[in-house]
């Protein structure tokens, strides 16, 4: 078993990484008498809730629970609307713990509702797919979509805990999968050229699921993740470099309608773009490019964007990223693998250059 430690005063927490950690919820902070509502989607809750709900009731722990549909197309307000409604219709106070049970829609959603009900109530994370085992559960960041852009609407909410259970991961499709990798080869570019060699030598193992290299990966993601979150919580600063490729893969996400694209998918496309402007901005060596890429597409990821898009239609969502200040965009940008910063002075064309390659 591993931890790690999110270092935020009163607010801090643990992040638990293991296999087996839903068949004994003693490594759960839950004590008996609780009273929680488990949010999870259709899919996983055929698999996996009833398990969860025998376990919870032999604790005597007082256990509602709210199933949503599965799709990146349903984090949105009406779906948030449907949880708190829920948590209305049952009678949970401020007592409550709401436990997110799924991957980073159910755990965006879940965390956003507990945010926002009666002014804030506890909950808890349990990551089930890869990407948000090693990125999403972490950090506090919770938020639903906008038709006009990609977590538009939400909140810095921090988890009581996250409880990385790697076995959910032998029943994650190849494809949730490699958008998993897609952030964890963002770590390495952006922050960790020796973990970015790592990924390279262990990719292998990670894709045929080795218990150890597995566990080796999530840690490393989230204490790379833990040291800026500790630091920068509210990403005003060097949390932004994990956005490494999302300004242009959220453009891509909201262009081809939620879920069309998976995340780390147009993630993948928004690293190649980065480094396509790092190539003219900052030299960026053309070898340095080659290895991304080559461990792009040996994760299985797209290294070419939608061919419905053109570079006005990347801008136009572009433009209203999070990062923008006083409509100048803010892009991140590496200078070697492991190496990358803010910036906010590249030239428009530069950028069009670059998306138009991709």
């Amino acid at each position: 078993m591993e931890k790690v430690t999110i270092s935020l005063g009163s607010r801090s927490y643990t992040i638990v990484i293991s296999s087996g950690l839903c068949n004994d919820i003693s490594f759960w902070p839950l004590i008996s008498g609780d009273r929680v509502m488990i949010v999870t989607n259709e899919t996983l809750s055929s698999m996996y809730l009833g398990k969860i709900l025998t376990l919870m009731k032999k604790s005597k722990i007082k256990v509602d629970y709210v199933i949503l549909p599965d799709g990146e197309k349903y984090k949105n307000i009406k779906t948030v609307d449907r949880i708190i409604g829920s948590l209305l219709q049952k009678s949970h106070g401020r007592d409550t713990i709401l436990i997110a049970f799924g991957g980073g829609v159910i755990g965006d959603i879940t965390g956003f509702a507990a945010a926002i009900y009666q002014r804030g109530i506890r909950f808890i994370q349990i990551p089930t797919s890869l990407l948000a085992q090693v990125d999403s559960s972490v950090g506090g960041k919770t938020g639903v979509n906008h038709i006009l852009g990609k977590n538009m609407i939400g909140a810095f909410y921090q988890p009581t805990s996250v409880i990385v259970d790697t076995d959910f991961l032998c029943s994650l499709p190849a494809r949730e999968f490699s958008s998993g990798l897609a952030e964890i080869i963002k770590y390495g570019i952006a922050l960790d050229s020796s973990f970015f060699q790592w990924i390279e030598q262990n990719l292998d193992l990670l894709m045929v699921l080795e218990k150890h290299a597995l566990v080796y990966c999530i840690r490393k993601c989230c204490e790379l993740k833990a040291s800026l979150v500790s630091n920068d919580e509210h990403d005003i600063g060097y949390r932004s470099l994990l956005n490494l490729g999302h300004t242009f893969g959220h453009a891509i996400e909201a262009f081809m309608g939620y879920g069309k694209w998976l995340h780390g998918e147009a993630i993948s496309v928004g690293i190649v773009m980065a480094v396509r402007i790092a190539e003219r901005f900052v030299q960026f060596k053309s070898e340095h490019s080659n290895r991304i890429i080559n461990l792009l597409q040996r994760a299985n990821l797209p290294i070419q964007g939608p061919t419905e898009m053109t570079a006005n239609n990347y801008l136009s969502y572009m433009i209203r990223d999070k990062k923008t200040v006083s409509n100048q965009l803010r892009l991140v940008i590496p200078l070697s693998i492991g190496v990358s910063e803010i910036r906010d002075n590249i030239p428009n064309q530069l950028i069009i250059d670059a998306i138009s390659e991709c």
